[in-house]
């Protein structure tokens, strides 16, 4: 049986990094990573929504995966979220994954068109034979995607031995036991992960099953997230769940700005580590001048919230 406890507990989402010229930076990139080293958490998530992945060239994915592993140094657990809007180059992406030595490679059902879920079990089954070495997850984020992972196309997905775990981001936390309950049935107690998708219910995700979380927001306030898998390993939810308090009240005042939320993030890990990530990639909202405000408040929260841990 594989030893699934490299994914158990925080694993931040990668952002794109860019340079003035709204290029992938390599070093921007490099530099994100050695960030999440050194803020000791669990692994990243790289390339997936919090990447902008739909916005961006199969090229550019593989420039971002090539420097996170470059930096990494093999101290971190990297998912590499490969789907695409086409088969062809996901298995590109998921060969080029599986080349460069990451745990795992992750995707998203294909969205736009509403296909069958034995086409969409045939796309997943297809990016997991192109890289037969490398452990699968799947991404199941209705509200974006579009189409929601049901119990029969779980069912099917789980006769590939490689598939391994969920990344459940839809907002029900009942979903999480289903899957989770699912995947013990299959595979025994300690054979199958989800990972809590939604960072609001971070710790009702882990109390009804999830073995850890993959989250957008934990990149500008890390020691939380981690203090929270701290206390919830511990069985001490009522002070996970202050802090899970403080973190929600965090990411409702990033959410007030007009720009997109990433653009947000990144101008606050500039702020207070010197990450120069750019901005975010057309037709996503760039930081607009009144935006200011919430830049500011949102990082006083942060700051206070780590202080008082």
């Amino acid at each position: 049986m594989r030893n699934l406890d490299k994914y158990k507990g925080v694993i931040p989402a990668f952002y794109a990094c860019y340079d003035k010229d709204g290029n992938i930076s390599p070093e921007a990139v490099q530099a994100l990573t050695k960030y999440f080293v050194e803020k000791g958490v669990k692994g990243v998530y790289v390339n997936g929504s919090s990447g902008e992945c739909i916005y961006q060239s199969v090229e550019d994915r593989k420039i971002v995966l090539e420097n996170v592993m470059k930096a990494a140094e093999g101290k971190l657990t990297v998912i590499a979220h490969v789907a695409c809007n086409n088969t062809k180059d996901s298995q590109e992406l998921a060969k080029h994954a599986e080349s460069l030595g990451v745990d795992a490679i992750a995707a998203i059902p294909p969205i736009y068109f509403h296909l069958p879920e034995c086409a969409i079990a045939e796309y997943w089954n297809a990016m997991s034979a192109a890289a037969p070495g490398l452990d699968f997850v799947i991404y199941n984020i209705p509200q974006l995607a579009g189409t929601a992972l049901s119990m029969n196309l779980l069912k099917e997905m789980l006769k590939n031995p490689n598939v391994i775990a969920v990344k459940n981001s839809s907002m029900p936390t009942q979903d999480i036991q289903m899957f989770k309950a699912e995947g013990i049935k299959e595979r025994g107690e300690n054979g199958f992960v989800v990972f809590n998708g939604p960072d609001e219910q971070f710790v009702s995700g882990r109390a009804i099953g999830a073995d850890g979380g993959i989250g957008g927001t934990y990149a500008v306030m890390p020691e939380l997230f981690v203090k929270m898998d701290q206390l919830i390993r511990e069985n001490n939810i009522a002070e996970a769940m202050k802090i899970q308090y403080k973190a929600d009240a965090i990411i409702y005042k990033m959410c007030e700005a007009k720009g997109n939320l990433y653009a947000v993030m990144k101008e606050i890990l500039h702020r207070m580590y010197g990450l120069e990530l750019g901005s975010v990639r057309l037709p996503l909202a760039p930081l607009a001048p009144e935006d200011e405000a919430v830049v500011v408040e949102a990082q006083k929260m942060i700051e206070a919230a780590i202080k008082e841990l």
